[in-house]
């Protein structure tokens, strides 16, 4: 079923992650315990969650690769700033609901940007800027959803480690310490509303990997192009 008005859908965008970048990054994350082709299927195995009949087609444009993040002199508008957790799962949590929540009434795509790349690891070895800046709609389509008003809230409802993950880590624990990077699963519920009282909700699933290094808060390292649970 396909969205009757676009939405930042994590399930719609991401898809530029490259297999390099997906092995290296999940590669630090387990560092080495899991064979090359269980990494991959750590992040291509799961769930793409799609969305229900209440809206338009989905662009199928999605923003370069190399598109750096905008820093406007008007702030980032709705988003929220990156909270101080040093805790895994609690960020990835948080950082899903940034992900799923938008408001283009009072936010500019460059806004958005700029905001979502706060919430990213300054280590450039292990950032994917082009997973998380993939999930915002190229600024023609932005423009559209202004126009409409569109806006969404996102309600959590769990978040763990993905079973190949854990497995992992109870194999060799201290293998994580050299890049601190966590593989998270987060679950939740999109509510999007716009123009003349419009509005749907569908289930969100996402795989964020997180880097939590000690006596430091959590960063965002990347979004995974598919969900494993």
């Amino acid at each position: 079923m396909r969205n009757r008005f676009p939405s930042l859908s994590l399930s719609s965008y991401g898809a530029g992650w490259s297999t390099n970048r997906r092995i290296a990054i999940v590669a630090a994350a387990v560092a080495g315990l899991l064979a090359l082709a269980g990494i991959v299927a750590l992040l291509t195995g799961g769930n793409n969650h799609e969305a229900p009949d209440s809206a338009a087609p989905a662009p199928t444009g999605s923003p370069s690769s190399s598109e750096a993040a905008p820093k406007p002199s008007s702030g980032s508008g709705s988003v929220p700033k990156p909270p101080q957790i040093s805790e895994p799962v609690a960020y990835a949590k948080a950082a899903a609901q940034m992900l799923w929540s938008y408001d283009t009434r009072d936010t500019s795509r460059d806004q958005q940007l700029a905001g979502m790349r706060a919430w990213m690891t300054t280590e450039t070895k292990y950032a994917d800027w082009a997973s998380v800046s993939g999930q915002v709609p190229d600024p023609v389509l932005w423009s559209r959803m202004a126009d409409q008003d569109q806006h969404a809230t996102a309600h959590i409802t769990e978040g763990h480690y993905p079973g190949a993950f854990k497995q992992a880590l109870a194999e060799d624990p201290s293998a994580i310490t050299e890049a601190y990077i966590y593989v998270v699963t987060v679950n939740g519920k999109q509510t999007l509303s716009w123009k003349k009282g419009g509005g749907g909700a569908e289930e969100r699933a996402v795989t964020l990997a997180v880097q939590c290094r000690p006596n430091h808060d959590c960063t965002l390292a990347a979004i995974a192009p598919s969900v494993t649970q």
